[in-house]
C-alpha cells in the first residue's frame, strides 16, 4: 500500500468523548476532515450537537450525544448508538476530561491553601480521577467490546498528557496520578488487547489552548507568555496541531503501534533549560 494510502480513513467510524471543544473537538474535526462517520459525545450535549451540525453542515457525516463518561451505564449507551448508527466502531477516542482545580503553588509565588494535600476538597479528588481515569478506563472498556463483537480490530486513542511523567506544583494534585494512570492503562489495555488486533496508544499533549481552567491561555496574555517561554520550542500549542497525530494513530499508518505513550509538548518533558 502507497503510504498516504496507508492515512486514509473514509467509511471508518470514530467516536470521541469530551468533544465539544479543546482538544476533544479537534480529534472530532481530523475524523471528519478525513472521511470518517464521527459521533461526537460530551457531557455539554448542546455543544456537542452545536459542533456535530457545523461538521454536518461542511458536509461530513456527524452525530451527537450527551455523556458523562463517569456514568457506565450510559457510556454502554453512548457506544451501542454509535455502532447502531453507523454500522460498526473502528476508532474511539478516550479524551474527556476535567480541570482539577488549582495546586498547592501559585506562579505569584505563595501557596494556595485549598490546593494542599492537607486542605484539599476530597470532591475534587473524586470528580478529577472519575473522569481523568475512570472514565478513559469506561471508554476503553466499551470500545473493546464494541470492536470485539464486530469482528476484532479498531484503534483507541486515549488522552494522557506530559503531566504523566513530569509534576507541576499549579496544577491541582489529582491531575498527575490520573494522567500517570491512563498511561499505564492504555500499556495494560494494548497488551490484552493485540490479540483480537485492538490496538490502543495515547496521546501525550502539553500545554494547549483549549478551555481547561477557564480558557485563561485564550484571555491572559501575561499568563500565556510565561507558558510559552516554559515550552523549549517557544509556544503553547493550536488544538489544530492535534489533527495529525490524532489521524496517525487512527489510521492504518500505525497499524504495527500499540501501547504507546506519545508525547506532543514541544519538548516540555525534556525539562526547563533557562
Amino acid at each position: 500500500m502507497a503510504t498516504l494510502d496507508q492515512f486514509d480513513i473514509r467509511g471508518r467510524s470514530a467516536i470521541v468523548t469530551g468533544a465539544a471543544s479543546g482538544l476533544g473537538l479537534a480529534y472530532a474535526e481530523a475524523m471528519a476532515e478525513a472521511g470518517a462517520c464521527v459521533t461526537l459525545t460530551d457531557i455539554d450535549a448542546a455543544g456537542a450537537e452545536r459542533e456535530a451540525r457545523r461538521l454536518r453542515e461542511g458536509g461530513a457525516q456527524a452525530r451527537s450525544g450527551g455523556l458523562d463518561v463517569a456514568d457506565r451505564d450510559a457510556m454502554r449507551r453512548a457506544m451501542d448508538d454509535h455502532v447502531a448508527a453507523w454500522g460498526g466502531l473502528d476508532i474511539a477516542f478516550a479524551n474527556a476530561g476535567i480541570d482539577p482545580g488549582e495546586g498547592f503553588w501559585n506562579p505569584g509565588g505563595f501557596r494556595n491553601l485549598e490546593g494542599q494535600i492537607d486542605t484539599l476538597d476530597p470532591a475534587r479528588w473524586d470528580r478529577t480521577i472519575s473522569i481523568n481515569l475512570t472514565g478513559v478506563f469506561n471508554t476503553i472498556r466499551e470500545a473493546a467490546r464494541c470492536m470485539k463483537a464486530g469482528g476484532g480490530g479498531g484503534s483507541i486513542i486515549a488522552t494522557s498528557s506530559n503531566a504523566a511523567l513530569v509534576n507541576e506544583a499549579i496544577v491541582g494534585m489529582a491531575y498527575m496520578p490520573a494522567k500517570a494512570g491512563v498511561a499505564h492503562l492504555v500499556r495494560h489495555a494494548a497488551l490484552e488487547l493485540a490479540e483480537f488486533g485492538i490496538r490502543v496508544n495515547a496521546i501525550a499533549p502539553g500545554p494547549f489552548v483549549t478551555n481547561i481552567g477557564g480558557g485563561w491561555l485564550k484571555t491572559d496574555p501575561v499568563a500565556r507568555k510565561a507558558w510559552d517561554a516554559m515550552v523549549p520550542l517557544g509556544r503553547v500549542a493550536e488544538t489544530d496541531q492535534i489533527k495529525p497525530l490524532a489521524l496517525y494513530l487512527a489510521s492504518d499508518a500505525s497499524n504495527y503501534v500499540t501501547g504507546s505513550h506519545l508525547l506532543i509538548d514541544g519538548g516540555m518533558a525534556l525539562g526547563k533549560f533557562r
